[in-house]
């Protein structure tokens, strides 16, 4: 069974197409500059098959799935002979509110259900939506599944999801904690029990999915029961360039002062804060370890500020579940960034974390990087988003 997974965003799109039996990676690829001028780079896996990298016209989503498709089965760059070899579709789709607790074949009613979640992510989920449709615009009736973001926090108890403001805003506009990242942090927890050779369901786990976006999931038994984005991705640690968790007051204060939009007050907040902000070098924690190396002393102060705020938020999740087995670090940051885990480490001596400095250099690989006699054991475990999505459409469409 071949399944083609596919993760579109606003004016890009990253696909794998993924051989079931095996769960090998038979290619994978990126659309980027959709609506504008449009680039592919499509890379096969197997086969010995060149690689596309070229300006391909993208005016809509739909020539992006079509310039896909005649890469995937072209003679020159092609893994299959035609689309008749591709079973299924999995499609990322960033919102569903409480509408969907778990992942779903797309039908009409699940497509109304996306679009009346639009306004919980109005950047994420009208381009969602735009690459179902065009996937159905080109592939004609192949089946497709739905994996959501928040479909993993929908475990989390009232206690943690509900903000403190007047409940009928919860019950009549749904105004809550949802989180995001579910599908990373679901996928590298039962790595981790797997790795720990442990039920997940005997486990208390700390999941750091840590890059541009980062969020930390506490993993109580196989569930989500606390996390540290909200209602939107913009809440919790400072990152990239989202703001975290910032009291209201500063935003009526300043958009007072400067006479900002709405509109102009959330697009600082989202691409013009974090550690960017703080910094003024970069939202990349690589250029600003480069320049705190040489002395830049606001670029310190954002990294340590993004140290701090991982274990203050992490502290606080062995605290809601009484105790924590492992923690794990996963994404971008978290996997390749040896001096970042170290330093949360460093947070982390209550609790008998020792770091092995040989296993934490590596990169690349599931690996404990905590000796064997730390009382908690620390992981750096790659995560596989796009291998859960393929996963889930299988068990759905009964492959």
């Amino acid at each position: 069974m071949k399944i083609l997974v596919i993760n579109a965003g606003s004016s890009s799109l990253k696909y794998q197409l993924i051989d079931m039996e095996t769960e090998q990676v038979i290619a994978k690829g990126l659309c980027e500059r959709i609506g504008i001028d449009g680039h592919l780079k499509h890379t096969p896996m197997i086969g010995g098959k060149s690689v596309f990298n070229e300006d391909v016209a993208m005016p809509t989503h739909a020539e992006a799935i079509a310039a896909v498709i005649d890469k995937l089965t072209s003679e020159e760059y092609g893994v299959v002979s035609s689309m008749k070899e591709i079973d299924a579709v999995g499609h990322r789709v960033v919102h569903g509110g409480e509408k969907f607790a778990c992942s779903v074949k797309i039908d009409d009613s699940v497509m109304a259900a996306l679009e009346e979640c639009t306004p919980f992510a109005p950047l994420h989920n009208p381009a969602n939506i735009t690459g179902i449709n065009a996937c159905k615009a080109v592939m004609g009736d192949v089946p497709m599944v739905a994996v959501f973001d928040t479909a993993f926090h929908q475990t989390m108890p009232g206690k943690a999801f509900t903000y403190a403001i007047p409940y009928e805003y919860y019950k009549n506009d749904g105004i809550r904690r949802y989180g995001f990242h579910g599908t990373s942090h679901r996928y590298v927890s039962a790595r981790c029990a797997e790795l720990m050779g442990k039920p997940i369901e005997e486990l208390k786990l700390i999941s750091c999915h840590m890059g541009n976006g980062s969020s930390i999931c506490a993993i109580d038994g196989g569930k989500s029961v606390d996390t540290s984005m909200g209602f939107t991705p913009l809440v919790g640690l400072p990152m990239g360039t989202r703001c975290g968790d910032l009291d209201a007051g500063v935003i009526q204060f300043l958009m007072n002062k400067y006479g900002f939009s709405i509109d102009e007050m959330l697009n600082i907040l989202n691409k013009k804060s974090g550690v960017l902000g703080v910094s003024g070098v970069s939202s990349d924690f690589r250029d600003l370890d480069a320049a705190a190396e040489k002395g830049d002393e606001r670029a310190q102060l954002a990294l340590d500020m993004f140290h701090y705020w991982v274990a203050k938020v992490a502290g606080s999740y062995v605290a809601a579940m009484n105790g924590v087995d492992a923690i794990i670090f996963t994404a971008g940051v978290g996997e390749n960034s040896r001096e970042t885990r170290q330093a949360i480490c460093d947070y982390f001596g209550y609790l008998g974390v020792a770091i092995d400095q040989e296993a934490n250099s590596k990169r690349g690989e599931d690996i404990m990087i905590s000796t064997p006699d730390s009382k908690v054991k620390v992981f750096v475990i790659p995560t596989n988003e796009e291998l859960v999505i393929a996963r889930d459409t299988k068990d759905i469409i009964g492959g």
